[in-house]
């Protein structure tokens, strides 16, 4: 359809989580604990060098990267949910929206890329103990956390940008609780083919690839597990690992699910709950799996307490 031959979309309506009257309170209160728990949580690990100067490694400098990424990417969708599950007009402006579409894509794809990057500072200090301080310097790891930002921004930037040139005329109703791309391009009023191999492709081939250097970082990294001798060793070897794993396993396997799929009406309702996963409890999950699979964050943060006590 041509854009001059119709009205164009000013604002959006969210369909929300189609929740009844009766069950909102519940999940404004369930949202909201979520979301007090990612900050609390994310906050203590960003501030724990303050206090802690032994916390200035490579591993928790990418943690803290993370911990930040984890605040900014619940962030980008749950305040406007909390307002939206209290209002019965669930309303965002089309420059809004396009915003919600780039940050969403831009801090969920540097995060998925920084998972990668773990999984290389894991195998390097497994591996290389004695030069990992020498191989993980502070150019090398500032450099792969700013190439991180950097892709995902790029990535985020071709999505919005596609999604923000195409004509809206109507309907408005985005059937999701936030501007995520596959519904928000339902809505045009052209052919939109072209995002949506775009959105195949580009997030296929970025989540490919990181998902396959992590997977090939582990490969070598359970190898050298199998030559540390002592059990004590392997055990500490494990316990520093195992938290990344677990981390990367949530969100790959929700992004996957995600985005991966052809879009149905049937899979936009499945899409809806998979994305209350990864910005409403995952970033609310890292912080809690890292500090109990990690017994150094654990005496961090014990000291953290005692100190604020």
């Amino acid at each position: 359809m041509d854009k001059h031959n119709c009205s164009m979309v000013t604002y959006f309506v969210l369909d929300g989580l189609g929740a009844q009257d009766d069950l909102r309170l519940i999940l404004f209160v369930s949202v909201l604990l979520f979301y007090i728990v990612t900050l609390v949580a994310n906050l203590s690990i960003i501030i724990i060098p303050i206090f802690d100067s032994t916390r200035h490694t490579p591993m928790y400098f990418f943690l803290y990267n993370l911990a930040f990424l984890n605040i900014c990417y619940s962030s980008v969708v749950v305040p406007k949910m909390l307002i939206d599950l209290m209002f019965q007009k669930k309303m965002i402006s089309f420059y809004g929206c396009m915003l919600q579409v780039h940050f969403f894509h831009f801090l969920g794809s540097t995060e998925i890329i920084l998972f990668s990057v773990m999984s290389y500072d894991r195998y390097v200090a497994i591996a290389h103990p004695l030069r990992y301080s020498t191989i993980m310097n502070y150019k090398v790891c500032f450099g792969l956390t700013l190439s991180s930002w950097v892709i995902g921004f790029c990535h985020a930037s071709v999505h919005s940008i596609m999604t923000a040139r195409l004509p809206f005329c109507g309907p408005n109703v985005v059937k999701h609780f936030f501007c995520d791309v596959k519904p928000v391009l339902n809505l045009a009023c052209t052919d939109v083919t072209l995002n949506f191999n775009l959105l195949t492709g580009v997030t296929g081939t970025i989540a490919s690839i990181t998902l396959s250097l992590t997977v090939l970082s582990y490969i070598f990294i359970s190898k050298f597990l199998i030559k540390i001798k002592t059990s004590q060793g392997r055990k500490r070897a494990v316990s520093t690992c195992s938290a990344h794993f677990t981390v990367v396993t949530l969100q790959y396997g929700t992004a996957i699910f995600t985005y991966m799929r052809p879009t149905t009406e049937d899979s936009l309702d499945q899409d809806r709950a998979a994305a209350i996963m990864f910005s409403v409890i995952t970033p609310a999950l890292n912080p809690i799996i890292y500090t109990l699979r990690n017994k150094d964050m654990k005496k961090a943060l014990q000291k953290l307490l005692k100190r604020a006590h």
